[in-house]
């Protein structure tokens, strides 16, 4: 990596230096003429080359960049959840906690996890909000779904949500990651009761995952999202928008 580096840098010196030798003979005699054709060949031939060191240097370092959906009824904890993971993986502190409110439209969030891009698409839950979801469905290459593991007495109406919008065709093969979210109340309901109320084994056939996590304090939230860059890197459903945006990945070594 280190020789390509050098290589690199000793290129853009050294078309300077052509450059500047350039300007410096231009009176003279023996200079080749500006509209000759070597001097033409010369320019292209540079030019050319200039291009394809580029692209290889654009190919070797640049990140694959994910869409990643945060969905869940209002107050299921999502801008938390988003705020907190800015800590976990930037120097960006997030917002404090008495400084969040809920999202109304979307909320934007972009980190980055070993080579990948991540940006998040913290979307409104409040029940007139939640028509919005389906227009960013095609482009998502994952879904994290947030239940609030305190609050019994919602849960049918956010597994409702969740099943709602994982029937819609546009999110057919997209990696879903599910969070019991706000794990560090007293009163949360346990992962295990949760997967059973929701019924998750019917979602065999999806690449899924299930934790208990807490945006206000991180627990979980790592190992969580670490799992999901693993299977999108993976996943059929990124090589379907891979191909549909002539995007070309690198091989892993």
């Amino acid at each position: 990596m280190w020789i390509l580096i050098d290589t690199w840098d000793d290129w853009i010196e050294s078309k300077k230096k052509t450059d500047n030798n350039r300007v410096e003979c231009k009176n003279d005699s023996s200079q080749l003429a500006k509209g000759s054709l070597i001097f033409l060949l010369q320019n292209r031939l540079e030019e050319v080359m200039f291009s394809l060191m580029h692209g290889l240097w654009s190919y070797m370092f640049s990140k694959t960049e994910f869409h990643v959906l945060i969905l869940g009824i209002d107050k299921a904890g999502k801008t938390t959840f988003l705020e907190k993971l800015k800590t976990i993986y930037s120097i960006s502190e997030g917002l404090p906690h008495d400084r969040i409110v809920p999202t109304v439209g979307l909320n934007i969030g972009r980190i980055e996890v070993s080579n990948a891009k991540i940006v998040f698409w913290d979307l409104g839950g409040q029940p007139g909000l939640r028509s919005i979801w389906e227009k960013y469905y095609e482009e998502a290459h994952a879904l994290i779904y947030l239940i609030d593991a305190a609050c019994p007495s919602r849960f049918e109406e956010s597994k409702s949500a969740l099943e709602k919008a994982l029937r819609h065709e546009d999110l057919q093969g997209a990696p879903l990651l599910i969070l019991a979210n706000k794990q560090d109340l007293s009163n949360a309901v346990s992962a295990e009761e949760l997967d059973r109320y929701l019924d998750l084994k019917k979602l065999d056939e999806r690449v899924y995952m299930f934790e208990p996590v807490s945006g206000y304090d991180g627990r979980g939230i790592k190992e969580s999202v670490e799992w999901l860059v693993g299977v999108m890197e993976r996943s059929k459903r990124t090589e379907t928008l891979r191909a549909r945006t002539g995007y070309v990945p690198v091989p892993s070594s």
